[in-house]
């Protein structure tokens, strides 16, 4: 059986094979990457490097020819460009004749209004129209997401956030590519969705576990829309980029990422890590 990941160099996506390598021979771990360059590590370990960019889809025949379980990974970027990426994907996929598609989603994505949903909702719906067997892993939210605001605390700024009372299932990205990496190396995932969420926290409440990990009182600041915008401006967020953080914002405080889940349980046999251990970690790894 041969399994591939693709965006493999990417932080989750290395997780994931780092994971498979534990429990399958390398011989049976392919990794699709845009650069493969920077998969040399990889190589060396004994994975099938094959290059392939959901951008140009004359690569992906040769990415994914011979595979019988593939990973598709969420691209990074705006809605309309990770949907033609994805939809390549798809595509290829079938062509080549996988037998199973594993792919990264969101929480609740037929039904949610977060500002990512569309992206996912159309690649779902691509994946169905295939007829091939399938897993959808419908992630909540990567604790790693926090890193800018934890290095802002540390440096001394409060907690900003325009979220108020909504809450969020984050979870680290290593469970993530745990739970991704159990679904792709087993049979009887078949035709499954995975919601998959840690405990559900609001700002203020992630806040108080980075104040304890930390040794000090986290300071939290909520503020309207605009403020938030003038903030992140104001710290150097570039200008294309700040409705994007705003809407994120704006998509927690409509409750899109409130959901309830023993996802990880059932995959892992074990809740996700609990927060103040991910957080240690995260924050451990966080250049002074």
């Amino acid at each position: 059986m041969k399994m591939l990941v693709t965006g493999a160099t990417g932080k989750l996506g290395s997780k994931v094979v780092e994971t498979l390598l534990k429990s399958v021979p390398a011989s049976q771990v392919a990794a699709s990457v845009r650069n493969p360059e920077k998969a040399e590590g990889l190589l060396a370990q004994g994975v099938d490097v094959r290059h392939g960019d959901f951008d140009r889809p004359e690569t992906l025949p040769s990415a994914f020819a011979g595979i019988d379980r593939l990973l598709i990974i969420s691209t990074d970027g705006d809605n309309e460009t990770r949907t033609s990426q994805h939809k390549n994907a798809v595509a290829a996929a079938e062509r080549a004749g996988v037998k199973f598609i594993a792919y990264t989603s969101i929480v609740n994505a037929m039904d949610s209004n977060n500002l990512f949903a569309p992206t996912h909702q159309a690649t779902e719906e691509a994946v169905l129209k295939t007829g091939i067997p399938y897993s959808f892993l419908r992630n909540n939210w990567y604790l790693e997401n926090e890193v800018p605001t934890i290095q802002a605390v540390l440096a001394g700024a409060p907690w900003v956030t325009s979220a108020g009372n909504g809450k969020v299932g984050w979870a680290s990205q290593q469970d993530y590519a745990e739970a991704a990496a159990r679904v792709l190396s087993e049979n009887g995932h078949e035709n499954s969705i995975y919601e998959l969420s840690g405990i559900l926290l609001t700002q203020e409440e992630l806040a108080t576990a980075v104040g304890k990990v930390i040794g000090k009182e986290v300071q939290v600041q909520q503020v309207d829309d605009a403020t938030y915008a003038k903030i992140m401006k104001g710290v150097g967020v570039p200008d294309f980029l700040i409705p994007l953080v705003v809407d994120i914002q704006k998509s927690i405080r409509e409750g899109t990422l409130a959901i309830e889940s023993n996802d990880f349980e059932k995959l892992l046999g074990r809740p996700s890590t609990p927060v103040s251990q991910a957080l240690g970690q995260l924050v451990a790894d966080i250049p002074r």
